[in-house]
């Protein structure tokens, strides 16, 4: 999908049509859920940073389709471990493109 149509696609959607479709309460127990950005990184909303939320909503809706397709406990397990995949790579995209254009994710550290 081009930047551009990635874009627009998200811009269309109203900003509860991501979130409220995904069942996190049907995460399997033990599953480690990966974080999804609420944020841009440095508070720059560029293209990445829609291509990024752009990639998040497709997986949401792939997941959404997969569970409604889950026969079993494997089927809905393998959901939500492609689900998480791509959230990591999703974020690990952004992550890369923010730092070629020289931003940085913050970091604290405490004591020394």
């Amino acid at each position: 999908m081009k930047k551009v149509t990635s874009f627009a696609l998200l811009m269309a959607l109203p900003a509860s049509a991501a979130v409220a479709a995904v069942p996190y309460g049907s995460m399997p127990s033990g599953f480690d859920r990966p974080e999804i950005r609420a944020a841009p990184i440095a508070g720059v909303y560029n293209q990445y940073w829609y291509n990024y939320k752009a990639d998040i909503l497709e997986a949401e809706k792939e997941l959404v389709s997969d569970l409604r397709h889950a026969t079993d406990r494997e089927d809905r397990w393998d959901a939500w471990d492609e689900w998480s995949t791509e959230v990591a790579d999703a974020d690990k995209d952004y992550v890369k493109e923010m730092r070629k254009k020289g931003y940085r994710i913050g970091r604290v550290t405490v004591g020394g």
